[in-house]
């Protein structure tokens, strides 16, 4: 797979943007004038996650904003499990659409981005043109599975380690001395991220507060679980994109999650892991600008 090159990068503009109470930092890419669309990581990585769909979006004409979320790499980190509760995560995208001149965006979502991304799509749905969830099943849905999947709470079992006080942290730094051990490394299909990529991730981790911030997410949906709908409908238009070899989460959270929308559409890849956009970033990125487009 193709890596990008820093001449590629040398083209994208870093801003730093205000919204609910604290800093962002962005990448911006394509012309300003363009349709706004949002692309949400999700854990352990940042606004580099996307590097595939950034080019390939802005290349098609696409004013393009992928924020390192709260808690991330060069984004705030506030302290505090409440800080990073679900909705208060989804109220700082508006201020990017609202900086961008836009009332409405594109939303583009992987894993804890996506999960962002729903919620949004369900709670404010006037902000949102069209949602793309990328192997995250909508948040509500995620304790009935853990409650009546058996194998969806074992493949969830690191959830509930997170929950621990400082040993998580102990753990990913250790985890993440190591290319081998790296949680991407072990996850993804060989190949998937390079000694280059795993080195940029692992600055972004050494960042003051920046592992608790990211733990937070998780602490966060277990201590605050009312901060989820109780019974979702989708009325934006969604496309699921689901790679079937996830290790962490089970395809039947994908065609659970086709049910709460009104329209919406499932695509499994059948060869690809939870790392979907990396590993068949072609295939991805032909998917999205084919929904995006009509």
């Amino acid at each position: 797979m193709q890596n990008i090159t820093e001449s590629w990068e040398s083209g994208l503009t870093h801003q730093y943007i205000e919204t609910n109470g604290l800093t962002l930092h962005v990448v911006e890419a394509g012309p300003p004038d363009g349709p706004l669309v949002i692309l949400l990581h999700g854990f352990p990585e940042a606004w580099y996650g996307w590097r595939y769909q950034i080019e390939a979006l802005a290349a098609a004409g696409w004013h393009v904003l992928a924020p390192d979320q709260r808690g991330y790499n060069l984004s705030d980190k506030p302290k505090g499990v409440k800080s990073y509760r679900l909705n208060t995560l989804a109220r700082d995208i508006p201020g990017l659409i609202d900086w961008a001149g836009q009332e409405k965006a594109v939303v583009i979502g992987h894993d804890w981005g996506a999960a962002v991304g729903w919620y949004l799509a369900t709670c404010y749905p006037e902000r949102i043109e069209k949602y793309i969830a990328l192997n995250v099943p909508h948040p509500s849905l995620m304790p009935l599975m853990l409650k009546k999947q058996p194998r969806q709470l074992l493949k969830s079992w690191y959830i509930f380690f997170f929950q621990l006080p400082w040993l998580p942290e102990k753990t990913l730094e250790k985890s993440g001395s190591n290319d081998k051990t790296m949680p991407l490394s072990r996850s993804s299909r060989p190949g998937t991220f390079s000694p280059t990529d795993l080195a940029r991730y692992r600055r972004s981790w050494g960042i003051p507060g920046a592992l608790t911030g990211m733990l937070n997410w998780y602490r966060a949906i277990l201590r605050y679980p009312g901060e989820l709908p109780k019974h979702p409908r989708v009325k934006v238009p969604v496309l699921i994109i689901w790679g079937k070899q996830d290790s962490f989460l089970l395809p039947e959270g994908a065609e659970a999650s086709l049910q709460v929308c009104e329209n919406g559409r499932l695509v499994f890849v059948p060869e690809a892991t939870h790392w979907v956009q990396h590993e068949e970033p072609a295939k991805v990125n032909r998917l999205i600008l084919d929904f995006i487009r009509n």
